[in-house]
């Protein structure tokens, strides 16, 4: 098995094949990943049946979890696209906010929608609302795509009850309310300052929203759904969601028996957005053959390409967590005494390494807790603090091996390399401001 310094050496040689392969030789990005995975995994050490077991396992184990949400919320999308109820809905939003504040409503919206639902079923959902607002107002792509995915990935790792935070919490033994507070707090100024890069960028890189599937324009339908309708099938499911994400908090508000159950059922995003999907047929002005057949199988068409790309990047993902990479990055930034600012350099370490906000955050909890009270955070504020800095090194950053990478940059249009000059740059951006804000806070607390 490689150790040592080798382990980045390979990390970094497996980002540049990546970019290499996907945007010179044009090879589809889930066959780059796929040949990355087997090189990081066998370049390393790993037993030949291990590479494959962790390939398979990533690749299971991400879709298990996001396979059925992005068919659903694909379908959902194309739906509305073809029966009017993405334009109505970005007709509403600008007649509320005009034009030139539309990005800002997206940032705003997804960060709101991201405390109770995962930034990636969060992105799925609002798609088709970002592509219509991008469409209608004549921007680019990039501006609408990396406003929604940041807004959605500042609270996803701030504010529980996303598992991360609350897992932190918990482990650093930091007062849940307070990580909830403050986490609003640095989210503020990580979404304005993403917004600000994504105006800037979307300036720059033009990417024409996607159609509904290749080739294929938006229909004309002779009656065009309500905005109550239109906005069901998005508002239902994140609804169901969040409230799934009150029955299940550790303090149990909605009990233990029925109701909780019941919300819990319902508010799985997988249950949730099958409920979404007939909410788009109900809003359809006609209900025949065409809708509930042709345009659901030319939905899971498109959704096909996305679930393959985004299973692949979970497989890259699992054989960077089966690897030592982690471990070695983790204990060898562990050895230097950098107060605050140490929690957010092991996440954005293990972040970068492996893929998963969720596992940086678990993971780094692990390793940090112990040297709370050495770092100077192991009484009032400190706790809380480190899970909130532990929460801005896990935006650091969003690359391939990422799942919500993939997410974003596929429903949005964007090719590799663009996708890592907006969502990996954003995220970069993102953790950056949020370590400051932290660090801010720490002086004023502290």
């Amino acid at each position: 098995m490689v150790q040592g310094g080798w382990l980045l050496v390979i990390l970094l040689a497996a980002i540049v094949f990546i970019i290499w392969g996907t945007a010179k030789l044009r090879l589809h990005a889930f066959l780059v990943l796929l040949l990355a995975a087997y090189g990081v995994g066998l370049v390393a050490g790993l037993p030949a049946n291990d590479v494959i077991g962790a390939i398979t396992s990533g690749f299971g184990g991400t879709l298990s979890s996001i396979g059925i949400v992005i068919a659903a919320g694909t379908i959902i999308g194309f739906i509305l696209e073809r029966n009017g109820g993405a334009r109505v809905m970005a007709d509403a939003v600008l007649k509320v906010l005009g034009e030139a504040r539309s990005a800002l409503a997206m940032a705003v919206t997804g960060a709101v929608v991201s405390i109770p639902v995962f930034c990636d079923s969060g992105f799925v959902i609002l798609s088709p609302l970002n592509r219509s607002l991008a469409a209608r107002s004549g921007k680019s792509m990039a501006l609408y795509a990396v406003a929604l995915s940041m807004g959605l990935y500042a609270t996803h790792v701030f504010v529980p009850p996303t598992p991360g935070p609350i897992a932190a919490a918990g482990t650093l033994g930091a007062d849940l309310g307070l990580v909830i507070l403050l986490g609003l707090v640095v989210s503020i100024p990580v979404v304005a300052a993403t917004y600000w890069y994504a105006t800037v960028m979307g300036r720059r890189i033009q990417i024409d929203p996607p159609a509904a599937t290749a080739g294929e324009g938006s229909e004309a339908p002779e009656r065009r759904p309500s905005v109550a309708a239109s906005f069901a099938p998005i508002l239902v499911p994140v609804i169901l969601i969040a409230l799934k994400s009150v029955a299940d908090y550790p303090t149990r508000p909605l009990g233990t028996g029925f109701v909780a159950d019941f919300f819990s059922f319902l508010g799985n995003p997988v249950t949730a957005l099958l409920l979404g999907v007939f909410l788009a047929f109900w809003a359809t002005a006609r209900w025949d053959e065409t809708v509930i057949r042709d345009w659901v199988e030319t939905g899971l068409r498109s959704a096909g390409n996305i679930i393959l790309i985004t299973g692949a990047g979970g497989a890259l993902g699992k054989v960077l967590q089966t690897t030592p990479i982690a471990d070695y990055l983790g204990t060898s930034l562990a050895a230097f005494n950098l107060g605050i600012f140490l929690p957010f350099l092991i996440a954005a370490a293990l972040k970068t390494a492996q893929g998963s906000s969720t596992v940086a955050i678990i993971t780094t909890s692990a390793i940090v807790s112990p040297l709370l009270p050495a770092l100077g955070l192991g009484g009032g504020l400190g706790p809380v603090l480190a899970v909130l800095a532990i929460g801005a090194g896990s935006m650091t950053v969003s690359h391939a091996n990422d799942s919500y990478f993939w997410v974003v940059s596929q429903f949005s249009g964007m090719n590799v390399a663009q996708a890592y000059r907006l969502q990996t740059v954003a995220s970069g951006i993102a953790g950056v401001v949020g370590i400051l804000s932290v660090w801010i806070l720490s002086l004023i607390l502290l």
